[in-house]
């Protein structure tokens, strides 16, 4: 079985991080290693997270250069990038070592379940991975993931600060589509339910239809994160 290095970039996640790297410890018996890639926090998560991950990096604050870093210090044959509040299927590992070996593809992504209740919800995360599917784009949300050998030969995230998934699936699509595993992620929704599940949608296509016509993601970033 290939090596998978989990590579997870982190900004200020106390709250969050120490039960995220737990729910990952039985992944580490099953040939991973678990990377956090720091980007400058605040709060205690480095502290947290050093006793739970087998390196715990220090890098310039962004999601797609943590996880460039990340990936250049991992040691695994494959790479599979994860959020802090993402808990993937316990059977991750063996779903992506058969996927991407069946397949002959160089990477993929899980569907993806929002953990809230409401029914609204379950409406956005179908759409999601449908037009994931339909589009061979996925999401951070889904748990990418990539042999290293293409990751290194497409030059990983483009160094942008907002829709680095995006632009890296654009890169990635050019070698082959998606492998799509229905099996599902569960990622936290408390964005979608701090800020309003609608207001959140109108948000997202928002931003994504200004990236698609070419505006800078240094301004989308400014608005998405201060909205």
């Amino acid at each position: 079985m290939s090596r998978i290095s989990i590579v997870l970039p982190v900004l200020n996640e106390g709250a969050h991080v120490a039960p995220c790297l737990r729910a990952l410890q039985p992944l580490r018996g099953q040939n991973c290693e678990l990377i956090l890639v720091d980007g400058g926090s605040r709060d205690r998560t480095v502290t947290l997270a050093e006793p739970l991950a087998d390196q715990v990096i220090v890098s310039p604050r962004g999601r797609a250069v943590q996880m460039n870093v990340g990936a250049r210090r991992a040691g695994g044959d494959i790479l599979w990038f994860l959020h802090a509040d993402s808990l993937p299927p316990p059977d991750a590992v063996s779903l992506m070592s058969a996927a991407l070996e069946q397949s002959e593809r160089g990477w993929g992504r899980f569907d993806v379940r929002l953990s809230g209740r409401q029914p609204l919800l379950r409406v956005v995360e179908s759409l999601m991975n449908l037009r994931s599917r339909l589009t061979g784009i996925a999401t951070g949300d889904q748990g990418i993931f990539v042999r290293r050998a293409l990751f290194e030969r497409i030059g990983g995230y483009p160094p942008i600060a907002l829709m680095e998934d995006i632009a890296l699936s654009r890169l990635l699509k050019r070698h082959s589509r998606p492998v799509c595993l229905r099996q599902r992620l569960t990622t936290s929704s408390r964005r979608w339910e701090r800020d309003g599940i609608v207001r959140t949608i109108l948000l997202m296509w928002r931003l994504r239809l200004a990236y698609f016509f070419g505006a800078d993601p240094e301004w989308l970033a400014r608005i998405y994160y201060h909205s």
